[in-house]
């Protein structure tokens, strides 16, 4: 029993319910009504079932990717984090690789499977995943800036990838009528909406635990920002992004209003951008790591609220 636990802490469970919601969401509350019957008469089609097969390719991969993290780690966490590591305190490394490869192999077959239903960018996509995840840990989540884009990159991809398998005019000999194409234009514009707030408040909350790691990251060479800015500028870089995404946020809502959206917009307002503004003032007042600690559950907190947004769309159209 006590090695299910680690297990289940190695791979960061939380996260991959998050995941799994999050694409949950997207397929069933954007996705699904946006679509016309007549896309399900077509050859290659996005069917609940794939969407399943998807997302167990989704959850495979980033817990994969988990592992090797903790397995690459193991000194920095013993500065970081001693009292969270699993690899070698519970589990040994050898068994956390076997874990590795095998959710691996795992989630690539699953991505293997609806490419062939679909469309052929998700198993290379996956693969390249695969392989960004393991760069990052041996190599990029050490360097500046660099590993914060790659994890905020995988991050929008969860939500991306739905409409490239939902827009399967990836496989040769499929037309789209003109409302099947006007679902597809609408798809994409949330997918790019929800990627975009999702990378970049994933690059705020990167840069943010880079600071509360500093200390670890710092005794064993790695070039994070804090380490290679300095604490200032990278408040100031977090700060900006934080800006500009409250900024766009606040611009959607206008638009979202005129619709006649109005509880959509209330509920951004009151469960994201406020809290937003809230993360951007104790941010530059922050000094120690349980205020950095604080400011990283918060973000995440709103990356939840964010994402459950998808509901009301699901309701108002």
């Amino acid at each position: 029993m006590k090695l299910l636990f680690a297990f289940f802490r190695l791979i960061r469970w939380p996260n991959l319910v998050f995941i799994a919601l999050t694409q949950s969401l997207f397929y069933y509350c954007i996705i699904v009504p946006s679509l016309p019957e007549s896309y399900y008469h077509l050859q290659y089609t996005f069917t609940q079932f794939l969407f399943f097969i998807l997302l167990l390719a989704s959850v495979f991969i980033a817990a994969a990717g988990y592992i090797i993290n903790d397995y690459f780690d193991i000194n920095i966490d013993q500065v970081n984090k001693p009292e969270k590591m699993v690899v070698e305190k519970i589990i040994k490394r050898r068994w956390a690789i076997v874990l590795h490869w095998s959710i691996t192999t795992a989630g690539l077959i699953l991505s293997l499977y609806v490419s062939f239903k679909t469309s052929y960018i998700v198993i290379i996509a996956n693969v390249l995943c695969t392989l960004l995840l393991w760069f990052y840990s041996t190599s990029f989540k050490k360097k500046l800036l660099s590993g914060n884009v790659i994890i905020s990159l995988l991050t929008a991809w969860t939500v991306l990838v739905l409409y490239f398998v939902t827009n399967n005019t990836y496989h040769f000999g499929v037309n789209f009528s003109v409302e099947i194409f006007t679902a597809m234009n609408r798809i994409f514009k949330f997918a790019i909406l929800y990627g975009g707030f999702a990378f970049i408040i994933s690059l705020i909350r990167e840069v943010i635990k880079d600071i509360e790691d500093r200390e670890g990251d710092a005794r064993y060479n790695c070039k994070t920002m804090p380490i290679v800015w300095g604490i200032p500028a990278s408040k100031v870089f977090a700060g900006v992004w934080l800006v500009v995404l409250i900024g766009a946020l606040a611009i959607i809502q206008f638009y979202v209003f005129q619709l006649g959206w109005l509880l959509t917009a209330t509920y951004s307002l009151l469960l994201v951008i406020l809290p937003l503004v809230w993360i951007l003032r104790k941010l530059y007042t922050a000094q120690s790591i349980s205020q950095y600690h604080q400011l990283s559950s918060v973000i995440k907190l709103v990356m939840l609220s964010g994402i459950l947004s998808m509901i009301f769309f699901k309701i108002q159209v």
